[in-house]
């Protein structure tokens, strides 16, 4: 079965249809593993945890056989494995030797980037929790591991069925700020949090794994309280008030919190070791080990230069890198960074195109013929989204005659201009307008809510083209909401001028 990237059609938008859909996801696992993994269960002097300590390496291999030993139909016992061997124990070697046949073995480079970062985010996270909370805690070291490297894999299935999704949401959620109910409204219909407590629930993972989302959703008053005791400097009276509340204190140091903690701790870290989203984190953190923050810094600073010795791979992004950087320096997303330019080739197509579009005679048979060739310079100048729309006048609406890099839905799109005082302006005369951070609030909610919700970036293009100084089209580009390169720009410019040329040329073919 091959692994696909996107699943094709709108995703899910209840939360039955999305466990639904990541229940039948098959995730992928590294073939140098599997390859490793199988030949240490054909040999018969390697014990089960020497072949549970090799499936470490690959967190899809270790939600696979968790997952299988505490279906209903093998786990017999009421309580789920909490441990690779514990599981390794139930299947047997045999059936775990079927169920890794039945997966899908790819090479790394293979595996979408998306999957591959959480799964690091994963391990990460684990390795926090190993190292913060097990010496600690020595008889729970293997609920405390396992627990923290599954807490997140509700989210690998997501990764892969729907990367753009995902990123978006860690793009918009954990990178902007943005408020996460309404970014994941928006995208998937549901509360993520919400969706990976469902689907842990439905694979019957660790109880510690259910545990830390039932806190998220359902104890979030408890936590803000513990989090106001945390920001007290004063290391004594943060236990005197801890103390003053008996159950608050026994909520708070329950084992399981520990796998929550290192998640949240590895997945703040994504962004750098200077944001807000962190701090509370490793605030908590210094409270339930009762040390100071300082001394959870350091801490949770060498646990990722560990980390990032055992699983920091090539082209995907390990927090402990920027711990070489300036403190308060971040990790941008590589949406929040301009694409590079076009390069030599790019560049002679685009003037190979614009050339067509001034050429005399008009080759153009029809309207739709150059809008095509308009359509095909304006991507090659960089733009990877864009509409044209032309101007319907008997309707006074403006409808698509061209569109690239946005969703089918996309070409039925039909804008009335006297019902927007924004469009009325843009098709009165000819103009550009270009949208950035610091005019999106001005802009944004003056575009036509349909337009909005295709071009939600903070750095659009629209510009209105005239024959005769009468408007025509509407251009609207940008760069995959990333912020647009000004070579790019420069060259919109230009091929917006020659499309207008070729407009009027073709206009004037029988002149």
């Amino acid at each position: 079965m091959p692994i696909e990237t996107e699943v094709s059609g709108q995703a899910p938008r209840t939360l039955e249809a999305w466990v639904k859909l990541l229940e039948s996801v098959r995730i992928p696992v590294p073939k140098h593993s599997y390859d490793r993994v199988m030949a240490a269960i054909n040999d018969n002097r390697r014990s089960l945890r020497d072949i549970a300590e090799l499936m470490q390496d690959s967190p899809a291999l270790v939600l696979s056989v968790m997952r299988e030993a505490n279906h209903p139909t093998n786990a017999s016992q009421a309580e789920p494995a909490e441990s690779l061997e514990i599981a390794l124990n139930r299947l047997g070697l045999e059936r775990s030797a079927l169920l890794l046949k039945r997966l899908p073995a790819l090479p790394m480079e293979d595996i979408p980037p998306v999957l591959r970062q959480f799964q690091m985010i994963s391990q990460h996270a684990s390795q926090q929790a190993s190292g913060l909370f097990a010496s600690r805690l020595a008889r729970l070291w293997q609920e405390i591991h396992w627990g923290s490297l599954l807490f997140l894999s509700p989210l690998w299935p997501l990764a892969l069925a729907h990367p753009k999704l995902l990123d978006t949401w860690e793009l918009r959620v954990i990178h902007k700020g943005e408020d996460a109910a309404i970014v994941e409204q928006e995208l998937f219909g549901v509360r993520i949090m919400a969706l990976c407590q469902a689907v842990a629930q439905q694979w019957r993972l660790p109880q510690w794994v259910t545990q830390g989302y039932r806190l998220l959703l359902e104890e979030r008053e408890q936590l803000a309280q513990v989090l106001n005791i945390a920001r007290d400097e004063d290391l004594l009276n943060q236990q005197h008030r801890l103390d003053a509340e008996p159950g608050l204190r026994r909520w708070f140091n329950q084992p399981a919190n520990t796998v929550l903690l290192a998640n949240n701790l590895a997945l703040a870290a994504q962004v750098g070791w200077d944001n807000p989203h962190l701090l509370r984190w490793q605030l908590l953190t210094a409270l339930y080990l009762q040390t100071s923050l300082e001394d959870i810094q350091q801490q949770v600073h060498q646990q990722a230069a560990a980390s990032a010795r055992r699983h920091a791979r090539l082209a995907l992004f390990h927090p402990a890198e920027a711990l070489i950087w300036p403190w308060h320096q971040r990790r941008p997303h590589p949406d929040m960074l301009a694409p590079p330019p076009p390069t030599a080739d790019e560049l002679a197509r685009w003037r190979s195109l614009c050339q067509d579009l001034l050429a005399q005679p008009s080759p153009f048979t029809n309207t739709v013929h150059l809008a095509a060739q308009a359509r095909e310079a304006v991507l090659a100048c960089g733009m990877q989204r864009l509409l044209l729309l032309g101007l319907d006048r008997a309707n006074d609406c403006l409808r698509v005659q061209q569109a690239a890099g946005l969703a089918k839905e996309a070409t039925s799109l039909v804008l009335p201009v006297a019902a927007n005082k924004l469009l009325q302006k843009l098709m009165s005369k000819a103009g550009q307008l270009r949208i950035t951070p610091e005019n999106h609030t001005q802009f944004a909610s003056l575009l036509p809510p349909p337009l909005r919700a295709l071009f939600r970036g903070e750095h659009v293009l629209l510009r209105s083209l005239a024959v005769n100084d009468q408007v025509v089209m509407l251009l609207v580009a940008d760069q995959g909401c990333r912020p647009l390169a000004d070579i790019s720009v420069q060259a919109f410019g230009k091929t917006s001028q020659c499309i207008e040329r070729a407009l009027w040329v073709f206009a004037n073919r029988n002149g």
